[in-house]
């Protein structure tokens, strides 16, 4: 008795089976599934097994018996696609990754910049590729038939679709950006797609050891059956068998469900390294079972056409469970097929026929209003499928049905190879050639395919099309594609965007065009222009999406980075709503300055870090000139001088390691910039130099942070690269401190030895008038006749000339550097001080000030006592003359251990921070000129080192006010007093 299931138990198993398929992508969206996992390159492999359709699953095995081994080309066709992988499909992976072309209609309209190219690409599609919608509808409701010993059910085809379209609006329409993976739905597609190679491969398995008894029973067979064995070899002879290899070929790009899987859904191009291989092993894996299960439906005279021999060998053999293994099988072959090819429809649809007809409301939330017009679109192509099932009825057999859909699809491959490899290309060209191709499928294998028409006349020539020439309709639809394609292409003009377009998707591209500056100078106005378009919220969130891509921060302003942004924003806007779409919106509110210079060429940054992308794919004569480009830029970029290149609007396009170090400005921070946007002192000094006419500019002094440098700069006009008319600077900055502080040590010395031989000048001429003077006052002063009051003068005529002798001693002194005239002796500070303010009170044009000396009288030191009091007087000199009038200057004395510290403190204006360390420089001075010679307190440093002694300023003393200063000078301490008062003087 003839096996038969019930409806129920067939329900019930399928509605069971979608549950687990359901169960799959909910828990893998949950996160239960292991990450690793999910991102494990093998999952990527099995999801592209969405291709195994229910023709793969039933189809194909008729295919062999009407076709031989040409029904290899259905695997060996997508297994050529993936080896070419490097040269076909990681080009278009690129694209879509980085332009968000999240279907064949997106990237049409990306390089065509038409409008037009993606709404025929999408609408042509979806009646492309509803044969095949529909032929996974036949598949299942004849499977289920087959199995309930009934015709095909149309009950059960409706219960499919309802359950398809509900998993494909929760899991395939959750995300509605290119960015985000369906992680869910590829885990499943991945399962679904081992449940069709084990149910697949269990049939083949029981076909080969149970009908034929091994390999050696089958051997046997086919001896005594040798037309079997004929019929496989025959159409490899003549046959469509190469067409089939070329449609089958094009589905890897051109299939919606494929594009999905193997560009949209990819997570990282290592998995497309892994899937070049291992789909054609998976696709092998699956073809090994075909020829058992046919001979083997042949050998037991199945009960079905050859199409369903895989359900009918178990049928035959009477064994339920194997029935049901490859009815589940075929199941899920469809499932996934619907599933993915709708979702890749709807989104074209949604992109390229409704946005450009109707923008959803700015007010509301623009995420959720896509999120379920895409939904209503997924179950209305779904419909649409369900009724093609039912119009075709049963006019079509699997084959034709899969054959019909496919050459459909092929109408499109010529536009995506001119996409990669033929850059004069136009719109016009690829629509025309296009609208003529899918015109000639239309007339002579879809009308047929649903019984309207078998053939056409024209004037004497009449064509008829039936199962042995349908190749010829399909390669004259190519062929008159290609042709017209190709000829109006010829002979029409490409518009400007579509040269630029083709640039940017050519296979070698390396860079990108036009460098102008945009109306928007910030992404806050970035955010605000494109709440027009999109509502306040959701321009927000997508300007802060791009910045976070680009890892910008929120308060740029570099032109280059801006540039980036507006091109990320339509990248990311072009993954929401399609390419035509996204640029309108940026084109229309993120646009250009009017007038505004542009550049074919874009930054030396830009260029660099493509060129890095490119380096593992460079051979022979390119891989040497990159390396010689890496050790040029290793040149510039190690110089010890800073070199800054900069474009004919000033944005910088170079800035290198020493003038990071020289500037303490990161190249990152400024490579895209403007100069204008430099930091003081270098805006200034740079833009400067760029207006002056002179090509160098030596010893320029710059004061940084308190530090004062000396810089050589030098420029010359260079071209842009890849742009010889746009003529740009490159500026060289020297820093020459060291040198020019070595010029000034040695200028330093040159003055130290005229001093000392002005000294010994001055020495010589001045010692005769004042031993004149000096005998002239003796004589006074020995008068006996002379009065008390000209003694006394007389008496300091004398000293007063020998202090003449020892200040010009000291000033020779300080010249022979530092050598003592004198021996040292003891010396009380507090007479010295004394000494020192009698001296400055004889001065009476200086500020009139109050001296209080506050000394120890037992604080004394050894040294020369004339050389002390020359230390005061400047110090003292020096408070008077940063005193206001009647300030107090004190001098006190401090004594700790070993050491005496004397103390000079006034109140003072202070001394600014910054010029503290330079007081005891030989010839620095705060006073006007004519004023201050600068070597008072370099000769005090000079005097206290060689009573091996050290000096220290505080200023200013009042924190508050700002004024007042103190002054440390710490010496020996001498501790033997003498029996008298020493005064030195």
């Amino acid at each position: 008795m003839p096996m038969s299931f019930s409806i129920s138990q067939l329900l019930a198993i399928s509605a069971g089976y979608l549950l687990i398929f359901f169960g799959v992508a909910w828990m893998t969206e949950r996160g239960w599934v292991p990450r690793r996992l999910v991102r494990h390159p093998i999952i990527y492999t099995l999801s592209l097994g969405v291709y195994t359709s229910a023709w793969a699953f039933y189809g194909t095995v008729g295919l062999a018996y009407d076709y031989g081994y040409g029904f290899l080309s259905y695997y060996l066709g997508l297994c050529g696609a993936f080896l070419l992988a490097p040269v076909l499909l990681y080009p278009i992976l690129r694209l879509t990754r980085v332009y968000q072309l999240s279907s064949l209609a997106d990237l049409f309209a990306f390089r065509f910049r038409s409008t037009w190219a993606g709404a025929l690409t999408a609408l042509l599609m979806v009646v492309a590729v509803l044969p095949l919608l529909a032929l996974q509808i036949q598949a299942v409701a004849t499977s289920t038939g087959i199995l309930i010993s009934a015709p095909a059910q149309d009950g059960p085809a409706l219960a499919f679709c309802v359950l398809i379209t509900l998993f494909a609006m929760l899991f395939g329409a959750r995300q509605i950006t290119a960015r985000e993976r369906h992680e869910g739905l590829v885990v499943a597609i991945a399962f679904e797609s081992l449940v069709k190679l084990i149910a697949l491969g269990a049939v083949g398995l029981v076909a080969l050891y149970t009908v034929f008894d091994g390999p050696s029973g089958l051997e046997t067979w086919l001896t005594q059956n040798q037309t079997a064995l004929s019929t496989l070899h025959t159409p490899l002879q003549e046959g469509p068998w190469r067409i089939l290899l070329l449609v089958f070929f094009a589905a890897a790009i051109v299939m919606p469900h494929m594009y999905h899987m193997a560009f949209t859904e990819n997570l990282s191009p290592r998995a497309l390294v892994s899937a070049s291989w291992g789909l054609p092993l998976f696709l092998l894996l699956m073809s090994l079972a075909i020829p058992p299960i046919l001979w083997a439906g042949l050998a037991l005279g199945a009960p079905t056409s050859p199409e369903y021999f895989t359900l009918g060998v178990g049928m035959a053999l009477d064994k339920p469970l194997l029935a049901l293994v490859a009815f589940v099988g075929g199941l899920s072959a469809a499932s996934g097929v619907i599933i993915v090819m709708t979702m890749a429809l709807s989104g074209m649809v949604l992109n390229h026929l409704v946005l450009p007809l109707y923008q959803p409301p700015t007010d509301g939330n623009i995420y959720r209003w896509l999120r379920w017009t895409r939904r209503g679109l997924i179950a209305a192509i779904i419909m649409a499928a369900y009724g093609f099932y039912r119009l075709i009825g049963n006019h079509s057999d699997l084959s034709s049905l899969g054959i019909v859909a496919f050459v459909a699809t092929v109408q499109f491959l010529p536009g995506a190879l001119s996409v990669l490899y033929w850059q004069t290309a136009n719109h016009r060209g690829f629509i025309a050639g296009l609208l003529t191709g899918m015109g000639l499928w239309t007339l002579t294998m879809l009308l047929p395919a649903l019984g309207f028409m078998k053939g056409f006349e024209v004037g004497p020539f009449s064509y008829y099309i039936d199962a042995t020439n349908w190749h010829l309709a399909a390669l004259s639809s190519l062929a008159a594609n290609v042709l017209v394609f190709a000829l109006v292409s010829l002979f029409t003009e490409a518009s400007d965007e579509e040269k630029s377009a083709a640039e940017a998707c050519a296979v070698d591209n390396v860079r990108r065009p036009q460098r102008r500056e945009l109306i928007a100078a910030s992404p806050q106005e970035f955010a605000t222009q494109l709440a027009k378009p999109l509502g306040a919220k959701t321009a927000q969130k997508e300007v802060e999406r791009a910045l976070t891509d680009l890892l910008l921060p929120f308060d740029e302003r570099r032109p280059y980075a801006l540039r980036r942004l507006r091109d990320r924003i339509e990248a990311n806007l072009s993954g929401l709503m399609g390419p035509r779409v996204a640029q309108d919106i940026v084109e229309t509110f993120l646009p250009y300055k009017e007038g505004s210079e542009a550049y074919v060429t874009e930054d030396i940054h830009f260029i660099e870090s493509r060129l890095e992308d490119y380096q593992s794919r460079l051979t022979g004569l390119a891989a040497e000139l990159d390396a010689l480009r890496r050790y040029h830029r290793q040149t510039l970029q190690e110089l010890p001088m800073g070199v800054c290149a900069l474009a004919q609007d000033c944005e910088i396009l170079m800035w290198n390691r020493a003038m990071e170090r020289l500037t303490n400005i990161d190249s990152v921070q400024v490579v895209g910039s403007r100069l204008s946007a430099l930091p003081e002192p270098w805006k200034a000094l740079f833009e400067r130099f760029l207006r002056s006419p002179d090509q160098h500019l030596y010893k320029q002094r710059l004061a940084l942070d308190s530090n004062q440098r000396w810089l050589n700069l030098h420029k010359a006009a260079i071209d842009e690269p890849l742009a010889p008319g746009n003529s740009g600077n490159v500026l060289v900055v020297e820093d020459i401190s060291e040198t020019q502080l070595l010029e000034d040590r040695l200028i330093h010395s040159e003055r130290l030895a005229s001093i000392g031989r002005l000294a010994a000048g001055v020495a010589h001429e001045i010692g005769n008038p004042v031993t004149g003077i000096a005998c002239l006052a003796q004589i006074l002063q020995e008068e006996r006749e002379a009065d008390a009051e000209i003694q006394e003068i007389s008496g300091q005529i004398v000293e007063q000339t020998r202090r003449i002798t020892r200040i010009v001693q000291s000033l020779m002194s300080f010249a022979h550097a530092g050598g003592r005239q004198h021996d040292p002796e003891p010396v009380r500070l507090l007479d010295t001080a004394q000494e020192a303010i009698s001296l400055l009170l004889l001065n009476r044009r200086s500020v009139d000030v109050e001296f209080q000396n506050l000394c120890d009288p037992q604080h004394w030191v050894k040294g020369d006592p004339q050389r002390l009091a020359q230390v005061l007087i400047n110090l003292l000199s020096n408070a008077r003359d940063a005193s206001p009038p009647t300030g107090t200057i004190t001098v006190r004395s401090e004594a700790r251990g070993q050491t005496v510290t004397l103390i000079v403190e006034d109140e003072g204006s202070g001394i600014p921070k910054a010029i503290i360390s330079r007081l005891f420089e030989p010839f620095f001075t705060t006073k006007d000129p004519g004023k201050g010679t600068g070597l008072g307190l370099a000769l005090v440093y000079s005097i206290v080192e060689e009573h091996y002694g050290d000096i220290m300023i505080d200023s200013p003393i009042d924190l508050v006010q700002g004024r007042g200063t103190r002054i440390r000078v710490n010496l020996p301490r001498y501790f033997e007093q003498p029996d008298r008062a020493v005064t030195g003087t």
